[in-house]
């Protein structure tokens, strides 16, 4: 049965995520990632939708975006994974062998206050996680990287409420395990981020309710796994004895 598209996401700051059928590589060359953040920009402009934040890694996505109209969020998303697919297999010449994403996008709601600080830096995080660099401003394709240099086009929107005057210094440090299990399961249950109260009113306007009950509590050592992490080693590859490993 096809996912219902959710009615009353506009106003929501929402973290998004797709990754690649198979999780197979396919952002290869610096070219390959200019595409999609060439045209990740483009949506943004066509459908109007507020962009905070993003990392583009070598076979997912984060976005942390902000509707401000129903549907809206489900057309940007459409427009973005559609067109990219077909600019992905014209450049690859391997038009017509499938889909390039593994399915829809997922999604969850996040609150505007420390909770939005915790999902940018959980994306923002996301390639020192993955090993690709060591500070996070080094890695090209993300959000961070563009206000480190101080781009002049403004592709990324003011934040909802202010940027820390350290926010470099505190985004390179670790974040903590329990900021980090919260995102995770967010991710996997596609359930909103926030205090207590604010989650139960969020799902009852979404009618996501199921998405927010848990089974019970689990042990520090049974942490829920980070569906992203594991999703930037290629297949075949070990992970090493380091942040990428105990992220996961």
């Amino acid at each position: 049965m096809p996912r219902r598209t959710r009615i009353g996401t506009a106003g929501i700051v929402h973290h998004v995520l797709n990754r690649a059928n198979r999780r197979d590589v396919i952002f290869f060359t610096d070219a390959d990632f200019e595409v999609f953040q060439s045209l990740l920009f483009a949506a943004t402009q066509r459908f109007e939708m507020p962009l905070f934040a993003f990392a583009i890694m070598r076979n997912h996505w984060h976005l942390i975006v902000r509707p401000s109209q129903d549907l809206q969020l489900s057309r940007f998303m459409h427009w973005l994974t559609m067109t990219h697919t077909q600019r992905w297999h014209r450049d690859h010449g391997t038009s017509g062998t499938g889909s390039l994403y593994q399915g829809r996008y997922k999604s969850f709601p996040v609150k505007s206050d420390r909770h939005f600080f915790t999902v940018v830096s959980y994306v923002e995080r996301n390639p020192v996680r993955a090993h690709l660099v060591d500070r996070v401003e080094d890695w090209r394709w993300s959000s961070a990287w563009r206000v480190f240099n101080n781009c002049s086009r403004r592709e990324c929107e003011p934040w909802p409420l202010p940027r820390p005057a350290n926010w470099f210094e505190l985004l390179n440090l670790p974040q903590n395990q329990i900021d980090l299990c919260a995102v995770r399961e967010a991710v996997t249950r596609s359930a909103p981020l926030g205090d207590p109260r604010w989650v139960r009113k969020i799902a009852a306007r979404l009618r996501i309710l199921r998405a927010t009950h848990r089974r019970g509590r689990p042990l520090k050592e049974e942490m829920t796994p980070d569906p992203e992490s594991e999703s930037e080693i290629p297949h075949g590859a070990v992970a090493g004895d380091d942040e990428a490993q105990t992220d996961r």
